[in-house]
């Protein structure tokens, strides 16, 4: 049962009394290790395995003793990878296209580093692995898979939020930038990085065209925006109970000594990516997500699903707002809204009294691929102090819609929606504020519609009658940044 030598040295060992060799011999040795003959062939299976794949696929392949303390040293390659990267897959995402998303990914690559998210929890994979890296600290392949090492998330956009928001909550020294495998309905964020937003074939050749975009990608941070929520203390015997927004993530009570809470009121904590709305799109949206809760065979398709959103709204009558939903519902009689600039200053935000939605944008892709801030022109820019939607400077962009006919304009050429006002902070007298709280890379194709702040600048020019033409965007000198977060991510003392 003996399987592979790892030393070869010199040792004084005690061998028990049936190998009938006196006590404290010494002797030439190698370092042995016993196992099952299972454990032998599935060792034997990951060798033939790694021989058998492509070269290509050689260059994201992570051995198993890198991903786990327990798995030893075989199929190693000679030299480290290119592109190493973990996968993970929400199998429920995409009807059927998660669970076979999977099954192609294991199939191309060690079965070990891709993960099912309905399986295991990606804080605990990452944990792990991070735990496992630093015991191999002194091994050079491992540390060049360690400065390497990308990520691959396949869902929708809470999927894709979720994998964000753990990177982030976990402050990794050396955080792996991440690309994102649109499998929901809007895949907004998949698609304001420049990966599509249609469900991807499952197939070999598409896991292969998507790994050649994830080798050429470059690295661009994204803002995380934190979210503060009280609300009132329910009466003792009323029967409320408290519904969180289902979408935030990590949202969770804030603890007896955070210093947020205030007395009579439930204080929660949260953070998002894409954007967070209020009024007529969260109302539709809500109802969508609570209808899937109920009913999930019936949202297996990404048409389906857009169709049936479709028709909540004009079910809702936010096509015919003015006439169904009363005046005294629009978002200025609901609320007192405030804007803090990067200087500290909290001003009151004006709502025009006919605005019945607001969403605060992170990215450049709202409702399946709609840019409701647009390009503002030079003269709104300067008279205004308004940019363009940037994903990394801090700031959120505000943006109001009177009814859904007020959204369809987004869908013509330069249409866009009441810009508001873009701020570090954003509050609502209702208890709810949005702050800046970090950024994590995300991997960007050439087709990204997200813009960097780090980028040149977009040098925008006027015709003779006036009116903007086309950005002249500068061909950007300087590399990427790369991003690393704060070195907090503690080892235990018994590592």
């Amino acid at each position: 049962r003996v399987r592979y030598l790892r030393d070869l040295q010199y040792l004084n060992i005690n061998l028990p009394r049936f190998f009938h060799i006196p006590p404290d011999t010494k002797i030439l040795y190698y370092t042995l290790f016993l196992s099952t003959p299972s454990e032998n062939l599935m060792s034997q299976a990951s060798i033939e395995k790694y021989e058998a794949l492509s070269d290509f696929f050689k260059k994201f392949y992570i051995p198993s003793y890198v991903l786990s303390p327990e798995a030893e040293a075989v199929a190693v390659p000679s030299t480290p990878p290119e592109s190493p990267i973990l996968v993970f897959i929400n199998s429920k995402s995409g009807g059927q296209l998660g669970g076979e998303l999977i099954l192609t990914y294991r199939s191309l690559l060690n079965d070990k580093q891709v993960f099912d998210l309905n399986v295991e929890t990606p804080d605990k994979v990452l944990q792990r692995i991070y735990l496992n890296l630093e015991r191999l600290k002194h091994d050079a392949l491992a540390c060049k898979i360690k400065e390497k090492l990308k990520i691959i998330v396949a869902g929708g956009d809470g999927t894709a939020s979720w994998l964000l928001g753990v990177v982030c909550d976990l402050e990794l020294s050396n955080p792996p930038p991440i690309a994102t495998i649109p499998l929901g309905t809007g895949n907004n964020l998949p698609f304001a990085f420049g990966w599509g937003k249609k469900n991807p074939g499952t197939d070999t050749s598409s896991a292969e065209s998507f790994l050649a975009q994830v080798i050429k990608a470059k690295e661009m941070k994204i803002d995380n925006w934190h979210v503060l929520m009280r609300m009132k203390s329910p009466r003792k015997g009323s029967g409320d109970s408290i519904e969180l927004p289902p979408s935030l993530h990590a949202f969770r009570r804030a603890s007896p000594s955070d210093q947020a809470n205030m007395e009579g009121y439930h204080t929660f904590r949260g953070g998002f990516w894409n954007y967070f709305s209020l009024g007529m799109d969260a109302q539709t949206s809500y109802e969508f997500h609570s209808q899937r809760k109920l009913h999930p065979e019936n949202f297996k398709n990404q048409l389906v699903n857009q169709s049936r959103y479709l028709k909540l709204a004009c079910k809702q009558g936010w096509f015919c707002a003015s006439l169904l939903h009363p005046f005294s519902h629009n978002i200025a009689q609901l609320a007192q809204v405030k804007i803090c600039d990067k200087s500290g200053q909290w001003n009151d935000l004006h709502i025009p009294q006919s605005i019945r939605s607001i969403v605060c944008l992170n990215l450049p892709s709202f409702s399946g691929g709609l840019n409701p801030w647009g390009a503002p022109n030079p003269k709104k820019q300067y008279d205004r102090s308004l940019t363009l939607p940037f994903v990394d400077d801090g700031l959120i962009e505000i943006v109001g819609f009177r009814n859904a006919w007020h959204g369809l304009v987004l869908l013509a050429p330069k249409g866009h929606g009441t810009r508001l006002a873009q701020a570090n902070r954003i509050r609502f007298e209702f208890k709810k504020e949005i702050s800046h709280h970090g950024q994590v890379n995300m991997l960007t194709t050439e087709n990204c519609m997200s813009k960097s702040m780090y980028e040149s600048s977009p040098k925008v020019r006027f015709s003779d009658d006036g009116t903007e033409d086309e950005p002249l965007v500068a061909n950007c000198d300087e590399e990427f940044r790369k991003f690393g977060a704060a070195d907090t991510f503690k080892i235990p003392s018994d590592v």
